[in-house]
């Protein structure tokens, strides 16, 4: 086989990939320092490892394994329930961090991002991998924990390179070397490339990256669409995928979903917890100025199986009682008193920009008016007091109840401790303390 290097410009543009090493679980290590060196879960509340430390993996702990498993491979663990408003505060933090540099992020996950580099070295006065190495240790000196860091001359190879050496590596994969790093590296591995593509490439004979990238243009615009196309030239080290800097400001879709513990069969409950999902999809929806054509439900039993239908609407809705009266025969339709549900889930679909096309004669362009208005100061009470302060009845049981019982139902730190005017829906932007709080 030619192993001639793909590309003769080592850098022709610079993209460095950051990602969290166990971010969540790494948050809470640097949050108390007690807790480093130790084996560290969370998603305590949802009786599952949802992040877990590298101290937990080497115990043979993995991802989405349940708790009561968990103790008994590692019984030193230190299980906790998840704190999303203090690694979403680190996250932004970290994308902070990455903006002194440049400009151009894009913020792909809360605990990685990309970074344009190209044309810096001359402002730094360093080199690239230099300039990479400086934003990795200053992320890892003031975040407290570390991280790892891919340059390359794009994204796809960006995003190898940050796991070349994971946890706390930094990887430069430069233009004349790139085969080197692709060269046995299975094609599932690749960035993009799913366990469907991946089959079909095996079936075409194609087992490594490097076989993938050494087919010719033809080749891979006979076989595939145009998104596997362009990661077959970023394997060729040309740069096509561009950084996706601008704030997010549409969705095609928007699922909420959460579990509750113990499992129930009470219908009432069950409803309960399905329409506080309605409400905050369709307060996520207004947010962005859309509605939605339709909804998916779905509960999730006992055993995480899930049973759900989707519905279309008559008109775009962003109104939560719109929703939910369209829903509730279906939910009839699909709840077994028999059965326990341990989660439910709403998913809007066909999202457009939430505008009235035209007026009717029937009056349903006054009621969509009035409603807007209702909504209007639903959502200005959010702004002001917290989400869900003002909610619908049929969310009741879910909002005055707790999601979780017993040891599950332990709430993080954060949410314990609140500095004066704060309330549990509404805190300062301040990830941890330092100190008690009496």
């Amino acid at each position: 086989m030619n192993t001639a290097p793909l590309s003769i410009s080592n850098f022709p543009r610079a993209i460095l990939h950051i990602d969290g090493d166990a971010f969540f679980a790494s948050c809470e290590q640097a949050r108390d320092p007690k807790l480093k060196g130790r084996p560290v879960i969370t998603g305590k509340e949802r009786g599952i490892a949802a992040s877990l430390s590298y101290e937990a993996k080497a115990k043979g702990v993995v991802r989405g394994m349940r708790l009561a498993d968990i103790v008994k491979i590692c019984p030193d663990v230190v299980l906790l329930p998840s704190d999303y408003e203090t690694y979403s505060l680190l996250s932004k933090r970290l994308y902070s961090i990455v903006r002194r540099y440049t400009s151009d992020v894009e913020e792909y996950g809360i605990d990685e991002c990309f970074a344009d580099l190209t044309g810096l070295r001359r402002p730094f006065r360093m080199s690239y991998e230099s300039i990479a190495e400086k934003i990795k240790a200053d992320l890892d000196g003031e975040l407290g924990f570390t991280f790892s860091a891919g340059l390359a001359p794009n994204k796809v190879l960006a995003k190898l390179a940050s796991k070349w050496k994971k946890p706390n590596g930094f990887t430069a994969v430069r233009g004349r070397e790139i085969h080197l790093y692709i060269k046995d590296l299975p094609v599932v591995k690749i960035w993009g490339i799913g366990s469907q593509t991946t089959a079909y490439l095996n079936k075409l004979g194609v087992k490594t990256a490097l076989e993938f990238a050494r087919k010719s243009e033809e080749w891979v615009k006979a076989h595939f669409t145009k998104p596997i196309f362009e990661i077959w030239q970023e394997l060729n080290g040309r740069s096509v995928l561009p950084l996706e800097t601008k704030e997010k400001d549409s969705y095609h879709s928007i699922q909420k979903m959460k579990t509750f513990t113990p499992p129930s069969g009470d219908k009432n409950f069950v409803f309960s917890q399905l329409s506080k999902n309605i409400e905050s999809a369709c307060i996520k929806a207004r947010r962005y100025k859309l509605a939605a054509k339709g909804a998916i439900i779905f509960l999730r039993v006992q055993d995480f199986r899930d049973i759900g239908l989707d519905l279309k609407f008559s008109r775009l809705t962003a109104f939560p009682n719109e929703v939910i009266n369209t829903i509730k025969p279906a939910f009839e339709l699909i709840f077994k008193p028999e059965l326990r549900y341990r989660s439910t889930g709403v998913v809007l679909f066909g999202l457009e920009e939430d505008v009235i096309k035209q007026l009717d004669l029937f009056g349903a362009h006054l009621t969509i008016e009035k409603m807007g208005r209702v909504f209007d100061c639903v959502d200005s009470m959010k702004k002001k007091f917290g989400k869900h302060t003002l909610f619908l009845g049929s969310s009741f049981y879910a909002n005055h109840t707790t999601q979780h019982d017993g040891e599950r139902g332990k709430v993080p730190e954060r949410k314990q401790l609140l500095f004066k005017g704060e309330t549990f829906r509404r805190r300062l932007s301040i990830p941890m303390f330092l100190g008690e709080v009496q």
